[in-house]
């Protein structure tokens, strides 16, 4: 029990750290690795070798994915792409139905680039659309924010969800298809939210200056999709192939789809399409957009290693055992990953970081809860990311993007952003407990 104890007060002041005085989250994990292990009996050569393992384990598993997917976010963004898909969804939706236009873009655009960065290029178009359709900025934001957040935290190859597919040890592919089930009603979930505040909130005008869509050459809407669609559909094939009914044999076609639907070379071609997005006028080069995909990922990598030397601590310590022995009679099964990311993320304020200290727990512990099945370890990334997005308020940097690019006051914010992630949150981990009912 006192090993118990001792991961409560080492989680509180991790969360104290970040939140109070912005400790970086990377060396928040392997401190709270180190004391843990020291806690947990282990001698310190032990430590050190466990640390470094769990490092280097995770690393090996998904740091080459985690830097595919920056570099493809980045000619996304660079190369006016992700405004190329904004466009579409509204030619094909319609303007009159802006609002979940926005959302559809969202959540299209967040798979690869990371949600923050998503509204930010998007925020140009939101305010041109709300100035031509009279439709408030909030309602238009709110929209494009749910659908941003609900893959950012649902569907890999994000790093959140990745970063937990690998911690515990889940098929991605089945966390790729289960995930998209989810996200979608969690993303049109936040677009309800949206259109209840629509008849609440008047518009206000906007100057023209920011109100403008840019008049730059964009790429073609079939290339702008097709780095983001093809790596999954490939990652997909890869797990429908080792389906036990082998639909595609199990020679040579198999053999082909599982090379190309691993994911380092599934998000590897998917790279290489992105080439496809730059054009020869731009003045960058690609070694610039590709330096700059994989500087985004460097910090990402680090924290998921460091997140992963953590589970790999707990997992040596035992502490699964202790954790089966005091709570499996409680039967929380999918919730408990849901609260553990829930308080996380409200207390320190990163998805992210909320999610891989919650995959590093709840690792050792699969097997007490009943959890270690292919779909159970799915639905407990997936009940993780539903925690992870509960709720963004005022110590989240995405709740500021939101507020600051729609213009909203700080208690506007927290009435509509905040409010919609928290139904967004609960939306998700209703319907990962749904499928988990019918499935485990």
């Amino acid at each position: 029990m006192v090993i118990l104890i001792a991961l409560v007060v080492v989680v509180i002041l991790m969360v104290i750290a970040a939140s109070k005085y912005k400790f970086h989250p990377f060396l928040s994990l392997l401190l709270a690795a180190i004391v843990m292990g020291f806690v947990g009996g282990l001698n310190e050569t032990e430590v050190t070798s466990t640390l470094m393992n769990g490092f280097g384990k995770t690393l090996g598993s998904i740091g080459i994915i985690i830097a595919f997917g920056t570099i493809i976010g980045a000619y996304l963004e660079k190369s006016g792409g992700a405004k190329t898909l904004a466009n579409w969804a509204l030619k094909t939706i319609g303007k009159k139905r802006s609002v979940l236009a926005m959302n559809i873009t969202g959540f299209i655009v967040s798979i690869p680039v990371y949600c923050d960065s998503g509204f930010i290029i998007l925020s140009s178009l939101n305010k041109a659309i709300s100035k031509s359709s009279k439709i408030p900025l909030v309602v238009l934001g709110v929209s494009l924010a749910a659908g941003l957040y609900a893959t950012h935290v649902f569907v890999p190859p994000t790093p959140g969800p990745l970063a937990a597919t690998a911690a515990l040890d889940a098929d991605l592919g089945l966390v790729i298809l289960l995930g998209l089930v989810v996200a979608i009603p969690v993303a049109l979930s936040g677009y309800f939210w949206a259109k209840y505040l629509e008849k609440r909130i008047e518009p206000v005008d906007l100057e023209p200056s920011i109100a403008e869509i840019t008049t730059e050459k964009l790429p073609k809407t079939s290339s702008s999709f097709v780095p983001i669609l093809i790596p999954i559909i490939l990652i997909a094939l890869k797990s429908l192939t080792n389906y036990p009914t082998h639909p595609f044999g199990e020679g040579v076609i198999s053999n082909i789809f599982n090379f190309i639907g691993n994911p380092v070379i599934a998000l590897l071609i998917g790279v290489f399409l992105a080439f496809n997005l730059k054009s020869k006028h731009k003045e960058e080069t690609h070694f610039n957009w590709v330096t700059s995909g994989l500087k985004e990922a460097g910090i990402i990598i680090l924290i998921t290693g460091a997140g992963g030397a953590f589970g790999a601590i707990l997992q040596a310590t035992g502490i699964g055992d202790v954790i089966g022995e005091n709570f499996s009679n409680m039967k929380l099964g999918l919730l408990l990953p849901f609260i553990v990311a829930a308080v996380l993320k409200s207390a320190q304020g990163s998805s992210t970081v909320s999610i891989i200290t919650t995959a590093a727990i709840m690792a050792p512990i699969l097997e007490s809860f009943g959890l270690d099945s292919s779909v159970g370890r799915a639905l407990t990334v997936l009940s993780i990311g539903a925690g992870a997005m509960t709720v963004s308020h005022l110590n989240d940097s995405f709740f500021w993007v939101v507020a600051q690019f729609t213009g909203m006051d700080t208690t506007t914010a927290l009435k509509s952003q905040s409010v919609s992630t928290l139904i967004q949150g609960l939306t998700g981990i209703l319907i990962v407990m749904i499928i988990g009912w019918i499935f485990l």
